[in-house]
């Protein structure tokens, strides 16, 4: 099923424009940001939503710090989503800081990281994991030393953190992605997925949703050959695209659900034979994407907002911090203009719909 074919999905999944936001592409290993102002575990620790009570009339409190750990610093996406944490908690009269390495795949450096943040005692850490057990021992160890964590973007194991920020249902965005790509190529040929690191906790999950979506019957011409891994590095995905063209000559798609992975892709395709032969759709932003859609190497792709799911993570971290939540199923609390959410099942808070963008509503999203 394609978004064109369902009108109504479609709508559902709109998103409110976001203002322009500054990319930076150049990396700083090791960086620390501040604003205005300045290995695996089972155990929950103490002071986790096991142990504790909600007040959800309980103010916000004040001289709070929450700090943002995404999984790559200077990565344009994470730009994006944590300078939306930064109005967020600004807004809320508390301190922000971000944190983090300059590669998406070092995980031992954002242990350390979430070490320190705990020495330094913030109030909040709001993490994009870059491996779900590894950053557990950790993380637990902070909240035993009474400060929230939440995980936005790519989950831990659930007893590592006291609530999860998801984009958007994993089941939605896995599915969708296999529909999309399976409109584009009538149902029919070989396609590969190009992933982002291969213990992102986040890709992975989307990947086996849209392995099981290609289980059903109308999918039974589309053979998926390969998942590739491009670390979210911009010359890795470009040579892995380049890879799986010369392996796979009869490639007929490729869906990269990580927005690196896509634009690095879509790269290569578009000073290729492959342009318009070859499709492409996946996870992007529409800034990064717009030429590419515009001169036909990409038909469709999709994105929820980036700069509100940071919102939604601090807006979700403040709420802990100040006892109106505890992360339990069934609670809810008020993140700003965005409205009322409710934790689901494990902790799980879900921002909202993927939008789908094309040709035809591209130029009215600049984000």
């Amino acid at each position: 099923m394609s978004y064109r074919t369902a009108p109504a999905r479609r709508a559902a999944a709109a998103v409110a424009v976001v203002a322009v936001v500054a990319l930076s592409a150049a990396a700083c290993g090791g960086t620390t940001k501040k604003s205005s102002s300045d290995s695996e575990s089972a155990s929950a620790g103490s002071g986790t939503k096991a142990s504790a009570s909600a007040d959800p009339n309980a103010p916000v409190k004040k001289g709070l710090t929450i700090a943002y750990l995404p999984k790559q610093v200077n990565n344009p996406y994470f730009t994006i989503s944590d300078n939306g944490g930064k109005k967020a908690v600004e807004a809320l009269g508390e301190k922000y800081k971000e944190v983090g390495t300059s590669s998406g795949t070092d995980t031992a450096g954002q242990v350390s990281y979430v070490n320190t943040l705990t020495q330094q005692q913030v109030s909040a850490i709001a993490v994009s994991a870059q491996d779900p057990g590894a950053l557990c021992t950790a993380l637990n160890q902070a909240r035993k030393n009474g400060v929230k964590v939440v995980t936005y973007d790519s989950d831990t194991n659930t007893n590592c953190r006291d609530a999860f920020v998801s984009q958007a249902s994993a089941e939605d965005l896995g599915r969708t992605e296999v529909q999309l790509m399976a409109k584009q190529i009538n149902n029919k040929g070989q396609i590969a997925i190009l992933s982002a690191a291969q213990t992102a906790t986040n890709q992975n999950t989307w990947i086996d949703f849209m392995k099981d979506e290609l289980k059903k019957p109308e999918y039974k011409d589309i053979q998926l050959v390969k998942v590739a891994y491009g670390n979210d590095d911009a010359q890795a995905s470009f040579q892995q695209t380049q890879g799986l063209l010369q392996q796979y000559p009869n490639l007929k798609g490729i869906i990269s659900p990580t927005t690196v992975g896509i634009k690095a892709a879509a790269q290569y395709l578009s000073g290729s034979k492959y342009k318009g032969k070859v499709q492409l759709t996946g996870l992007g932003t529409p800034n990064d994407m717009r030429a590419y859609v515009n001169n036909g190497t990409v038909q469709s792709f999709e994105l929820w907002d980036p700069a509100k799911l940071g919102a939604l993570a601090g807006y979700t971290a403040v709420a802990l911090a100040s006892g109106q939540i505890t992360g339990a199923e069934g609670e809810t609390f008020t993140a700003g203009d965005m409205g009322t959410f409710t934790i689901g099942k494990d902790s799980v808070i879900v921002l909202g719909k993927p939008t789908v963008f094309d040709k035809a509503n591209i130029g009215q999203f600049n984000f």
